[in-house]
């Protein structure tokens, strides 16, 4: 009995040495790529660079906008501005941001906790109260007050305000207690520049900026002049820069989702967008090995575009290199 089988041939190892070779100068090439960026990157930053402005703090904000600063004052009393009612870390007012329903700064609790009304507002003006017996009175009244009598005061006089066109001076008469006194108070505060300070009483160095950060955010003045250098949540703020360099393009997906539905108009925006990117992020790193997506590079073969030097040397080669030995036949 005989069987006939098919043996085939060992795959050739190409010579390493054989492979053509050119002079490489590593150092003028790192020299050029070093300068040509520089010259790149200065010449970006003039054109599509935006102004180097400093920092915006609580006395420019109140010489600029005295009577946002008032409005201000009177929404953290009252409970309605954006730090009070916006949860953890910061405190238990609301669940805040979720993702597939599961409360994730719920979950987190409050690291940071910050009573608006008190550490923003009442604190800061019982700090300087000495001297003036007008802001010591309307100390004593506030403190004396229930927690629901002040909502009340502080309320009516946020509606008012808002229906004077934030202008304490047209406020109709009303049941408003010592609010305005103290929104006043607080407004000449902030404009003599102690309030910085008095508002950072939990690092001595003023180091935290993170309860300016709040209180210049809970009122207007801080949005309208981000908008006005298109800093917007729509106007793909966070990949521009306030200062004269470009500003960060590799952010570009992640602000990408902020700009269309249903992230544009979710509550949860933040979550979910930072739920997609993990996701998305994920799949990159399991690229390799999720069928379909592994197999674009064969779709689309762009390598072959890059290295078309070697495969035309590689198919011009062909022709000259011996055939493979034929099959080996075994008789048994």
């Amino acid at each position: 009995m005989s069987t006939r089988a098919r043996r085939r041939p060992a795959a050739l190892t190409p010579d390493s040495h054989t492979f053509p070779t050119r002079r490489y100068d590593l150092v003028k090439e790192f020299v050029l790529a070093l300068v040509g960026v520089v010259v790149l990157t200065l010449g970006l930053a003039i054109v599509f660079g935006s102004p180097d402005e400093r920092a915006i703090s609580l006395q420019d904000w109140a010489k600029a906008a005295p009577n946002d600063v008032v409005a201000t004052a009177a929404a953290e009393l009252s409970g309605d501005s954006g730090t009070a009612g916006y949860g953890p870390p910061y405190n238990d007012a609301s669940e805040g941001q979720k993702l597939l329903g599961i409360p994730l700064q719920k979950w987190a609790g409050v690291t940071y906790p910050i009573d608006a009304a008190n550490d923003f507002v009442i604190n800061p003006l019982k700090a300087v109260q000495g001297g003036d017996p007008a802001l010591g009175l309307a100390l004593n009244v506030w403190a004396k007050a229930s927690a629901d009598r002040q909502a009340t005061w502080s309320g009516n006089y946020l509606n008012a305000l808002g229906n004077a066109e934030n202008d304490p001076a047209n406020v109709a008469q009303g049941d408003y207690g010592p609010v305005p006194a103290l929104s006043t108070a607080y407004e000449r505060l902030a404009a003599t520049g102690g309030l910085e300070q008095l508002i950072s009483q939990n690092s001595f160095y003023g180091g935290d900026p993170t309860r300016r950060l709040l209180l210049l955010a809970d009122g207007t003045y801080l949005e309208d002049q981000a908008r006005a250098r298109s800093l917007g949540g729509d106007q793909w703020g966070m990949m521009n820069e306030t200062g004269n360099y470009p500003g960060q393009p590799w952010l570009w997906l992640y602000t990408f989702w902020y700009q269309v539905p249903p992230f544009s108009t979710s509550d949860n925006a933040d979550a979910l967008v930072w739920g997609l990117m993990m996701l998305l992020s994920l799949a990159l790193l399991l690229l390799p090995f999720i069928p379909g997506l592994r197999d674009i590079p064969k779709v689309i073969p762009i390598h072959r575009l890059i290295w078309r030097d070697w495969y035309r040397q590689e198919r011009e080669a062909v022709g000259t290199r011996p055939p493979p030995p034929s099959d080996a036949t075994i008789e048994t």
